[in-house]
């Protein structure tokens, strides 16, 4: 799943797509255990694409803090003011 079409998708549908993947996963460790796994490299790409669903959401969440009213913070001294009571 490429970056892209994630962005696309709404919180809800990243969410459940993060769950499909999870027991997918579930599945395929299983699989595993037992011998029968037919394609191994599938265990990373749903790793990979879980990871990248997640990163995503979290950008997300970054984006709506990053529009939300900032509070009024005081200046901080910068170094010469305070190096200059030597």
């Amino acid at each position: 799943m490429k970056a892209q079409d994630i962005r696309k998708l709404t919180k809800t549908q990243i969410e459940k797509k993060i769950a499909e993947l999870k027991e997918e996963l579930f599945n395929l460790k299983f699989q595993a255990a037992l011998g029968n796994l037919q394609k191994p490299a599938r265990m990373g790409e749903v790793k990979r694409d879980i990871a990248r669903l997640k990163t995503i959401l979290t950008e997300g969440s970054y984006n709506l803090e990053e529009e939300a009213p900032k509070k009024k913070t005081r200046a901080k001294k910068t170094a010469d003011a305070s190096n200059g009571a030597e």
